[in-house]
């Protein structure tokens, strides 16, 4: 099976933007797109109403992991080298991440889950790490602590 949106033409930036537009109509108050040095759009946050208020999200995305996928996908005969380059990647990415969130609203809206709960290992903390991120170095993932225990 090939990775879905692989052949993709729409740029990051449209992506983006719909992704935002989605958001947006779900109840997220601000939204926040963070730029590299080359202008390239790096991570998207936002934030929305949870039940002890304000709550800060960051949308998981990773053009470099997209990018290996791509390339054994290509390796393997799948696609077309023509896919295989990180400009490619990062459309690919976006777009995945893109139908993630409209697929995760369209379940909000049947009112099975809330906002919070699809999110919560995205959910940005006081220090700046995501819920992943702390459990991922905890013993809660089975990866070991950030002392290196396992």
């Amino acid at each position: 099976m090939t990775l879905l949106n692989y052949t993709t033409k729409v740029e990051a930036a449209k992506t983006v933007e719909q992704i935002q537009r989605i958001l947006v109509a779900h109840g997220a108050r601000a939204v926040l797109v963070n730029y590299g040095d080359d202008g390239s759009i790096q991570s998207l946050a936002f934030k929305a109403m949870g039940p002890q208020g304000e709550i800060a999200i960051k949308l998981p995305i990773d053009p470099e992991a997209t990018l290996r996928v791509l390339t054994r996908q290509y390796n393997a005969g799948k696609i077309p080298h023509r896919y295989i380059n990180r400009p490619q990647a990062v459309r690919v990415a976006w777009r995945i991440i893109r139908e993630w969130v409209a697929a995760q609203m369209a379940i909000l809206e049947t009112e099975m889950v809330r906002l919070e709960q699809i999110f919560l290992p995205y959910v940005v903390t006081r220090d700046g790490r995501t819920i992943y991120e702390i459990a991922a170095e905890s013993y809660l993932l089975g990866e070991g602590d950030k002392h290196g225990s396992q």
